[in-house]
């Protein structure tokens, strides 16, 4: 293989994960990776496509500037695009942006304006006549969500200005909770037995896109603005003028931004912002760098993606030095063993750091991890806690390799490890770290959703013995909730009514509460829309005439799942409990004949950007007539929908023949069947 066909392959799987970490990100609110490692990734990306041309694809990600509107918000047009920054990732990158800077301006030390950047979710707000009238997401970049009301409950923005303006007022900004806040929400989150936020720009993404401003009003949400839509309508020339004006106006500024006439002046305010971003109440990712003069940037210009005149400079993740002291390891609902590093307390990116997850076996042989070692430590995303590697120099000579227990350290069973699989599992179901951990995710909200039913009172109910599984639940009563710790007769009351309420909960949310391995919700919902009862499902997996794997999406792997689930008496004791407490088995609605549906077999792939709605709610509209829908093309592809910008799979259906709809067409074709 050439090495144009190895940069060729590596463009593509940098294009699918980087794609997927936007996902992820902008739509889900729910990263994998950091921040900084999604720009490493991006910027090897760039690097490929600017080395080699030929290489570059319509549907790259270098192209992108956000994600997709979320369903559920009535989309905006943005009449200016919102742009993002060019990250520079380190100083040189950032004193090489100067320099471009210098040159282009014929200028020795152009003067910028440098702020921290706020790790916060971006939105442009409008004023009619010094009046609030509507916001939005950025979305992405020309096409954001209508989040005004939601605005409209953070405290520190304004409803009217400070001058009755004449006219239209369009300025941008973050949307973003303090630390403190952040911390407080995830504490009433846990209490309640609701999943955590990952960290704070994620919390103020999640909060500021709920569907219902009353639960965004709960959010103690802030706002800082640093634009101004076309400023020279007002008669502003520069940065420095903009933020005078945000200020006058009575709208919230950061209130740190300095004024900078050299690369040396630049680097001083880094340095001081490296070491003050950890007591900043706001959470911080770096420092951006924008020229002051707003003539000059004219002059300048913009890229399709981002202006020439500003930066992002990035913070590279804090390192340190401390001890693992001890491993720890815990079980999991689907009796995973989790080994933990016990650290010596070390203060890392504002916080004291003493634990961090190891993963498996695997990766403890794989970074050689050991009981007394010095290891340098960091925290992902500056969230979670991550050894990153051992300094061999300080190894004891007397240490020996880690080696994960044979027993499960709860209940003493074999600890077996699956075939393919890097998880070491405890073998025994009714493992009382197992059912903790189980009635837990049954009572979440995407199962059963009980609320108020967190860790700590199941850990009571497991450990005093009054429950022993999900089945147990529905036996519980007044005096039994309010003789736990913490416990009084309205959070007992309100669990009893969640508890009832959950008996009516869809026949998904039940068949993803049950904790069968390998099924999610997704998988859940198509297993009670292919199934409609529980026994139905049950039967299926139980008697092998039936072809569970003929599914889409449901493979060997799933099926035995689900048999093992099934035919396990203990299961089928738990079941029969849950159906005499009158739990819904059901799915409601009539059954539809998928035969009699027009598009019954048809398979689409979509690719590009759609206008009148997003590919999400198009493949729903496509499965709902009885189509299918794949991710890649193939001679038995019925059709491709191509929206705006699509990518290699429009070329491939045009070399493989396959019928293209536009999005037009395919509207026509919907209301054909309408």
């Amino acid at each position: 293989m050439d090495k144009l066909e190895v940069l060729k392959k590596r463009a593509e799987f940098l294009r699918e994960e980087l794609t997927r970490h936007a996902q992820l990100y902008y739509e889900q609110d729910s990263p994998e990776i950091s921040d900084f490692q999604y720009d490493v990734l991006i910027r090897e990306l760039q690097d490929i496509e600017q080395k080699y041309p030929v290489l570059v694809t319509p549907d790259s990600p270098t192209h992108r500037v956000g994600g997709a509107p979320r369903e559920g918000f009535v989309k905006v047009k943005h009449k200016n695009p919102m742009m993002s920054l060019d990250n520079a990732l380190n100083r040189d990158e950032l004193a090489s942006f100067y320099e471009k800077l210098s040159k282009s301006l014929e200028i020795r030390a152009p003067q910028v304006v440098c702020e921290p950047k706020i790790d916060g979710v971006a939105i442009s707000l409008i004023y009619q006549d010094g009046v609030f009238i509507s916001g939005a997401t950025r979305g992405n970049g020309r096409i954001g969500e209508d989040v005004t009301e939601n605005l409209k409950t953070i405290r520190t923005m304004p409803l009217r200005l400070n001058e009755a303006l004449n006219g239209r007022l369009e300025v941008r900004g973050e949307v973003c909770i303090d630390k403190d806040d952040f911390a407080l929400l995830n504490d009433r989150r846990e209490e309640a037995g609701e999943t955590l936020f990952a960290n704070p720009r994620n919390a103020a993404a999640g909060s500021l896109r709920q569907l219902n401003p009353k639960i965004t009003a709960t959010r103690k949400l802030n706002i800082y603005l640093y634009q101004i839509i076309e400023p020279e309508k007002q008669g502003i020339t520069s940065q420095n003028e903009i933020f005078k004006r945000l200020k006058k106006l009575g709208l919230p500024v950061q209130g740190e931004e300095r004024t900078c006439n050299s690369l040396e002046e630049i680097l001083l305010y880094l340095d001081f912002w490296t070491k003050k971003r950890f007591d900043h109440p706001i959470d911080t990712d770096g420092v951006v760098v924008k020229l002051d003069d707003l003539s000059q940037r004219a002059g300048l210009g913009s890229t399709a993606k981002a202006p020439r005149w500003a930066i992002a400079f990035k913070f590279p993740p804090e390192e340190k030095l401390t001890l693992i002291k001890d491993i720890e390891v815990t079980v999991g609902r689907t009796g995973t063993l989790t080994p933990t590093a016990i650290l010596e307390p070390v203060h890392l990116s504002g916080t004291i750091v003493q634990r961090a997850n190891l993963h498996n076996q695997d990766e403890i042989d794989r970074k050689d991890i050991r009981i007394g070692d010095m290891v340098i430590v960091h925290k992902a995303g500056e969230i979670i806690p991550e050894v990153i590697s051992v300094d061999l120099n300080k190894r004891k000579n007397d240490s020996k390799p880690y080696r994960l227990p044979e027993t499960c350290p709860v209940c003493d069973a074999r600890a077996v490890r699956l075939p393919g699989e890097a998880a070491l599992k405890c073998s025994n179901t009714s493992c009382p770290a197992q059912v903790k951990e189980g009635i837990v995710h049954f009572a979440s909200r995407q199962a059963m959703d009980i609320r108020g039913l967190g860790d700590k009172i199941v850990a009571q109910l497991v450990d005093s013995k009054r429950i022993k599984n999900i089945a147990d639940l529905y036996s519980l009563d007044i005096l039994t909730l309010i003789s736990m710790d913490r416990m009084g007769k309205k959070l007992a009351q309100n669990i009893l009514d969640a508890i009832e309420k959950s008996k009516k909960r869809s026949l998904a949310s039940l068949i993803n509460a049950l904790g069968i391995r390998n099924v999610g919700e997704k998988t859940a919902q198509e297993l009670a829309e292919r199934f409609r009862t529980l026994d139905a499902l049950a039967k299926s997996s139980i008697e092998t005439e039936y072809k569970l794997e003929m599914m889409d999406g449901i493979g060997p792997i799933i099926t035995k799942s689900l048999n093992t689930f099934f035919t396990e008496p203990h299961n089928k004791a738990m079941i029969e409990r849950l159906r005499i407490a009158g739990i819904n088995f059901e799915l409601e609605g009539p059954a539809t004949n998928k035969e009699e549906l027009p598009w019954n077999g048809f398979k689409f792939v979509l690719t590009g950007e759609l206008s009148s709605m997003t590919r999400t709610e198009a493949s729903e509209k496509i499965k709902a007539l009885g189509g299918q829908t794949s991710s890649s093309v193939s001679k038995k592809t019925n059709f491709v929908l191509v929206g705006t910008n699509p990518g290699s799979k429009y070329s491939k259906a045009q070399k493989l023949g396959v019928p293209i709809l536009d999005e037009e067409a395919f509207l026509d074709k919907l209301n054909e069947l309408a």
